[in-house]
């Protein structure tokens, strides 16, 4: 057993802490990363304040992790020590479902096994996530990382990035498409760099006037309040895509009408409240809502190449692991440009 260290929460109502525990040995398939940043995701925070009900501690969260090879077990081929690899949402799946056998195990019909906040395969392990100097996984979840990319920058890119790219890749976005984004955050502006990349016009919806200057600055050319009644009904039936990032409980009708004919809300924001949608815009334009979560290994990892050959990273603020619930604090204020992310050399 490999003797970690990381950080905590011990309870829903408890901040994260130092925190000793153990990984399991190097295996044949295994492969061992020394962590050397961590993204910190909304989701961290919701599943450590127990927001999801579904908590168990306790709990080392992180699953945006960059690291580098330090071990490789006798069966990996696709690994060496030194090489740059990152870890995403998920370290195992049944690898015998459709959804498997198909590449996109996220959506894994037997068991998705998550990085942090689950159990392993044997039913009875649990997972610690990258907020820890080290992790143990399977080669076969693993990814690469390019030189090419700043590394911390790189970190969101396993959850925000791919989250965001997902859709962009599911819903066929092209050159000319009109893409809209919901929220210019963590997930929403990640949307922006990817959509823009793609050759898309790209809309950015927000509740906030301040944010229309980065919105353009990130690749975007068209901004909406979305509180202004009069700018979102000028934006009816002009969208074949719209990705909704928000978490927070918000109306999706306006969004609805602001699709064209046989366009797409995808929801990425996971809300703590149902949602209320009116039917007849969905009738009367052939309009859908659909739901996209993270991307398989393979989508992924043709994400991260993507961003590696066009230079596409987050926009990240670097901070100590010590400063990690005064981070979940601003983050829940917005108070953040766009991701913060942990350099877990600082442990």
């Amino acid at each position: 057993m490999l003797s970690t260290i990381g950080y905590a929460a011990q309870s829903a109502t408890s901040e994260l802490e130092p925190f000793n525990f153990w990984r399991r040995d190097v295996g044949p398939n295994d492969v061992l990363l020394e962590i050397l940043y961590c993204g910190i995701c909304h989701s961290d925070i919701h599943q450590a304040r127990g927001e999801w009900g579904n908590s168990s501690f306790p709990m080392v969260p992180g699953h945006e992790v960059v690291g580098r090879v330090t071990q490789v077990g006798s069966k990996v081929r696709n690994f060496k020590e030194g090489d740059l690899a990152g870890v995403g949402c998920f370290v195992d799946s049944c690898r015998s479902c459709r959804s498997c056998n198909e590449g996109v195990e996220q959506y894994c019909e037997k068991r998705l096994v998550f990085t942090y906040n689950c159990v392993e395969m044997d039913g009875k392990t649990p997972t610690y996530g990258g907020y820890s100097n080290q992790i143990v996984v399977d080669e076969n979840y693993i990814l690469r990382i390019s030189p090419k990319l700043d590394l911390a920058g790189a970190a969101p890119l396993l959850c925000a990035g791919i989250t965001t790219y997902s859709p962009l890749k599911e819903f066929k976005v092209k050159a000319g498409d009109q893409v809209g984004i919901v929220g210019l955050g963590g997930l929403g502006h990640m949307g922006v760099k990817l959509a823009a990349a793609m050759g898309a016009e790209v809309t950015v919806f927000s509740t906030s006037s301040a944010k229309q200057a980065d919105a353009k600055r990130l690749g975007a050319t068209g901004f909406v309040l979305s509180t202004d009644a009069a700018a979102m009904k000028s934006a009816s039936n002009k969208f074949d895509l719209i990705i909704d990032t928000v978490s927070a409980p918000h109306d999706l009708n306006g969004y609805l009408a602001a699709l064209r004919r046989d366009g797409t809300l995808a929801i990425v924001g996971v809300s703590v409240e149902p949602a209320s949608v009116d039917v007849f815009p969905l009738i009367v334009g052939r309009r859908r809502i659909a739901g996209s979560m993270i991307g398989g290994l393979r989508q992924t990892q043709e994400m991260l190449d993507f961003c590696a050959e066009r230079g596409i990273t987050s926009d990240v603020e670097v901070i100590a692991i010590q400063d990690v619930n005064i981070a979940y604090d601003r983050t829940i204020r917005s108070d953040v440009r766009y991701r913060f992310v942990i350099d877990m050399k600082t442990l």
